[in-house]
């Protein structure tokens, strides 16, 4: 069955009725401008075809369950607080808390959930989540609230509700991003532009690498990463490190006493300039000259905001010697994927490298499958 079907269906076998709809919401994959999210600056996401699908019905006034075939058991929940509801019924009921506080009146529902998109891989599957059920509620309540408003809400149901520190990107592109598009988004103004990324046309491909090493926000390290940004903003008399120009990347550096901070500042002030000029390179149709940006970005993560892994490392440099043209990693760090451009017709090459390499060290096999630019979430 379909991801869609399973939904469906576990929704009938749940609640011994058939759902009103069905709404889907894709994962992501960043092609490039990680950690620039929350620092003001600029990403360019674009939606995976792998979706989480909520098959959804009504409920009475105040009253919300939700289902996932991925879990055992059903969560009932009525009108909450932060923390309230935690594991994964804490993103749904982290959408209802953050409708109810933005002033809206969210129905009631029953929600059985099935997902396509991998957890713990660094490709959002939070963020679809939260995008499914927020699109499912704002449909079946017929609430006035308009997509370009939506992301901000599920970003302060994952930050408040939850209580991880994510910026604003996975929500963008799981509700925001197009089919045959990368989104560029505006981290400080949330203007958003379409950018065409036909690989196929170009005889290319993102081959997307699972490195299956393990995945964790909510574990300190990107809330460290978060602090360090915002304190280095703080002692440059800067609202964010967006606003520190390459040109002006030096002086600043200087005015920093602290060496882990100046390198984390160093990777946001770069990865921005790296996705403004593929963003440039992609206008002017010249797709294979963004692979040397893709791979500048991953030493920057590896080096100065020191969030990759071996397993990652070891990922992107089988890629690079197997002929892409650029690898790097993808998502928050500290495991997830990496992403490699390659000849579409190279794709079984590549994969190979990364399975030798990771069977010399002993790793868990990676997981690698192409990856194609979907839409955002919608109802089916």
């Amino acid at each position: 069955m379909t991801v869609a079907e399973d939904a469906a269906a576990a929704f009938r076998t749940q609640y011994a009725a058939e759902p009103s709809g069905l709404w889907a919401a894709p994962g992501r994959v960043n092609l490039i401008g990680e950690h620039t999210d929350y620092n003001e600056g600029f990403v360019l996401p674009f939606a995976l075809p792998q979706r989480t699908v909520a098959a959804v019905g009504p409920a009475p006034a105040g009253a919300w369950s939700v289902f996932s075939t991925d879990a055992e058991g059903e969560v009932s929940f009525g009108v909450t607080q932060p923390g309230e509801v935690s594991g994964w019924a804490g993103y749904p009921a982290g959408i209802v808390w953050a409708l109810r506080d933005a002033g809206f009146d969210v129905p009631g529902a029953r929600i059985a959930l099935a997902s396509e998109v991998p957890v713990g891989s660094g490709l959002s599957s939070s963020a679809a989540l939260e995008s499914a059920v927020l699109t499912a509620l704002a449909d079946l309540g017929g609430l006035d609230l308009p997509v370009d408003r939506r992301p901000a809400l599920a970003q302060r149901a994952e930050n408040v509700y939850v209580g991880a520190p994510t910026g604003i990107l996975d929500q963008s592109a799981s509700i925001r991003c197009q089919e045959g598009r990368a989104l560029f988004l505006d981290c400080r103004s949330f203007e958003v532009e379409q950018i065409p990324f036909d690989l196929a046309a170009a005889g290319l491909a993102i081959l997307v690498i699972n490195s299956n090493a393990p995945h964790q926000h909510v574990d300190g390290e990107y809330g460290a990463r978060r602090k360090s940004c915002e304190a280095a903003a703080a002692a440059l008399g800067v609202p964010a490190l967006r606003d520190i120009s390459v040109d002006g990347l030096p002086a600043a550096l200087a005015a920093l006493d602290d060496d882990v901070m100046r390198r984390r500042v160093r990777h946001v002030v770069t990865e921005d300039q790296r996705v403004l000029d593929t963003v440039a390179l992609l206008r002017a149709g010249k797709v294979r000259e963004i692979g040397p940006l893709l791979t500048a970005s991953h030493a920057s993560m590896r080096d100065d905001f020191e969030i990759t892994v071996d397993q990652v490392d070891v990922a992107v440099q089988a890629a690079l010697d197997a002929g892409a043209y650029g690898a790097r990693m993808t998502g928050g760090g500290f495991g997830g994927c990496v992403l490699a451009l390659i000849d579409a017709d190279r794709a079984a090459e590549v994969t190979g490298a990364v399975d030798a390499a990771y069977a010399a060290r002993g790793f868990t096999p990676a997981t690698s499958w192409i990856a194609v630019a979907g839409p955002g979430a919608t109802k089916l």
